[in-house]
C-alpha cells in the first residue's frame, strides 16, 4: 500500500487518482496511524519551501515519517517541493530541510545561465534519466518528457545522487536517489504515460 502524505500542501487527490488508474492501493495519510501500514510513501509539495516545511512540522506527521524512512527504510518519493524538502536548506527560505539527501535548493534567477528565460520554468521538458537508477530502469528507452513547474531546483551535494537531469539554460538536477530515498522535480501526476511508468517503477522498488 502507498501512503500519500497529506500535511496540508499538494494535490493529494491527483495522486490517489493516479494510483487508482494503475491499479495500486493508496491512502491519504493525514494522520499518524494512516502511515503505519504504508509500504511506500509519497511526499508531494507545491508553493514556498518554508511554508511546506512549516506545515509538515506542524502536522504531527514528521516524527513518524522520519522513523519510517530513516529507521525502517521505507521507500519514499518526494515530488516538486516535496523533493526540495529532502535537501539540507533552500534559498527560498530560512527553515532547514529534512536533510535526508544532502543538497541545497537554489533559484533559477540566481543563475546567469538562465538570464532571459521565462520564470518559472513551466511546461514539458525532456528528461535525461540515468537507467542505472531503479526509478528509470524500466520503460525509459526513449527521451521521456515530463511536466515541470518550478522556480527553484535541487543542487545535489554529490553527483552520484543525481538520477536524472533536465536543461533550462543549464543541466539541473531533475531527480535524485540515495538508497530508498528518491525525489523528482517534475510532476508525474501530470505527465501522462511517462509519469505512470515512473510511478510503476517506484511501486516495484
Amino acid at each position: 500500500m502507498i501512503g500519500v502524505v497529506d500535511y496540508g500542501v499538494g494535490n493529494i487527490q491527483a495522486f490517489l487518482n493516479l494510483f487508482k488508474r494503475i491499479g495500486v492501493e493508496a491512502v491519504r495519510a493525514d494522520k499518524v496511524d494512516k502511515l503505519d501500514d504504508a509500504q511506500r510513501l509519497v511526499l508531494p509539495g507545491v508553493g514556498h519551501f518554508d511554508h511546506a516545511m512549516q506545515k509538515l512540522n506542524d502536522s504531527g506527521l514528521r516524527s513518524r515519517l522520519e522513523q519510517l524512512v530513516l529507521e525502517d527504510s521505507i521507500p519514499i518519493l518526494g515530488i516538486c517541493v516535496g523533493m526540495q524538502m529532502l535537501a539540507t536548506s533552500s534559498d527560498e527560505g530560512i527553515l532547514p530541510g529534512l536533510n535526508w539527501l544532502p543538497g541545497h535548493v537554489r533559484s533559477f534567477e540566481g543563475n546567469t545561465q538562465c538570464s532571459g528565460l521565462p520564470m518559472p520554468h513551466m511546461g514539458w521538458n525532456i528528461l535525461h534519466p540515468r537507467p542505472c537508477y531503479k526509478l528509470f530502469s524500466k520503460g525509459f528507452n526513449e527521451s521521456p518528457e515530463f511536466y515541470f513547474l518550478h522556480s527553484y531546483y535541487f543542487d545535489s551535494l554529490d553527483s552520484e545522487y543525481v538520477s536524472a537531469t533536465a536543461s533550462y539554460g543549464f543541466e539541473f538536477d531533475a531527480a535524485v536517489s540515495c538508497g530508498h530515498i528518491h525525489g523528482v522535480q517534475f510532476h508525474p501526476e501530470k505527465s501522462h504515460h511517462w509519469g505512470e511508468q515512473l510511478i510503476k517503477n517506484f511501486v516495484e522498488l
